[in-house]
């Protein structure tokens, strides 16, 4: 790693990016990531354009101000990435996310945006994106974010991430209560009792023999508990039959 300019005891600056880079990766001095990047804010335009050219790993091929201009970026330009702000002045980047499927449908994008908007995220990689960078995160790193999708993984802060992660928790938990009911319910009577029994430590053999019915049959009445309960172990099972009263 290259040796720190200055530091303050807080944060380390490098004059390069780190210099071992697998040669498998995409993005090497004689074939660069090519770059579009589409911002209505020439300064930020400038500060990302620099970042990435001082990168040998990445090649900015174009530049564009609007979704008009990256409309015609996009068909006229050979590209790998593309870096779009999500806010530009006559439209946002979902515009132009939609035109890069169909006319360039190999190509990876990464929206940038001053906010983490959770619902605008969420659409940005439904309409395909792979990967969303604040502008005002201390994790930017526009090459880099580029670098990641082209070799087929996504760029997303840790914060976002975290967010995200969490939203997806509560969503899943709330479908979770909102079937458990009804599968519950369709239990048959004769399901509910295996499934005491089973709770109670009998085997499938022990359960048989006292309701009079094969071990084979008691195994076919748990798999049917399993798919009702959407669960896949006799301890998932018991542990929601516990949790929903069932004994």
């Amino acid at each position: 790693m290259p040796a720190p300019l200055w530091s303050s005891g807080q944060f380390d600056t490098f004059d390069s990016p780190p210099s071992v880079w697998p040669a498998f990766l995409t993005g090497q001095k004689a074939s660069p990531v090519r770059v579009l990047l589409v911002d209505d804010d020439p300064h930020i335009r400038l500060v990302i354009a620099q970042e990435l050219m001082a990168d040998p790993r990445t090649l900015l091929v174009a530049q564009a101000g609007s979704v008009r201009e990256g409309r015609r970026a996009i068909k006229q330009h050979d590209f790998d990435v593309l870096l779009v702000d999500l806010n530009l002045g006559d439209g946002d980047a979902f515009d132009l996310l939609g035109l890069l499927k169909s006319a360039r449908p190999s190509a990876q994008a990464v929206v940038i945006s001053v906010m983490e908007n959770d619902e605008q995220v969420m659409r940005a990689f439904e309409l395909g994106a792979a990967g969303y960078v604040a502008k005002n995160s201390w994790f930017r790193n526009y090459s880099m974010a580029v670098l990641q999708v082209a070799n087929g993984g996504a760029s997303i802060t840790p914060n976002l991430a975290r967010r995200l992660l969490q939203r997806f928790d509560r969503i899943h938990g709330a479908e979770t209560k909102r079937r458990q009911p009804d599968e519950a319910e369709r239990l048959s009577e004769r399901e509910k009792e295996i499934l005491r029994m089973v709770a109670s430590g009998y085997t499938s053999a022990e359960v048989g023999s006292r309701l009079l019915i094969s071990g084979m049959t008691v195994n076919t009445h748990l798999r049917n508990i399993y798919r009702k309960l959407q669960v896949r172990t006799r301890a998932q099972a018991v542990r929601f039959a516990s949790l929903r009263g069932l004994f």
